[in-house]
């Protein structure tokens, strides 16, 4: 079973709506696992987001990515640009991919408008994590 770690700035809700993605997506196929360089404790907008379209995310925690340091990981996707450069070195043999994001927690305006901001970015991470998996383990 291959091992995926997803990993943004504060583990609070690119890499989280990417790991509950990657979990539905791939099923029994991998192991997801989601860090950041530092933990900002999961976001409620990102759960709520996802709960939207029936995946709950409610359960997931925010880690650090030094917790997975003895984990030998397949896959590393890091999801913005600040984890890409800021990722602390561990050995691996894992394929790296990136994808830098918008941040939707720094989207600004009304409710509705953060909600807009919210789904929009919800949909980008679909479709990359569908693809994802569609080109890594289906093989």
């Amino acid at each position: 079973m291959k091992k995926i770690l997803v990993l943004c700035t504060g583990n609070s809700c690119r890499s989280q709506l990417a790991e509950g993605f990657l979990r539905y997506f791939a099923g029994d196929k991998a192991q997801i696992y989601s860090a950041g360089i530092e933990t900002h404790g999961v976001n409620p907008k990102a759960i709520a987001t996802m709960a939207e379209i029936g995946i709950d995310i409610s359960g997931h925690t925010s880690n650090n990515v030094n917790e997975y340091a003895d984990i030998d990981f397949d896959y590393v996707i890091t999801v913005c640009d600040n984890a890409k450069e800021s990722c602390p070195y561990f050995p691996t043999k894992a394929q790296k991919f990136h994808y830098n994001f918008p941040d939707p927690a720094k989207a600004i305006g009304t409710q509705e408008e953060v909600e807009a901001e919210f789904r929009r970015v919800r949909e980008m991470i679909k479709t990359y994590c569908e693809n994802f998996v569609k080109e890594n383990l289906s093989k």
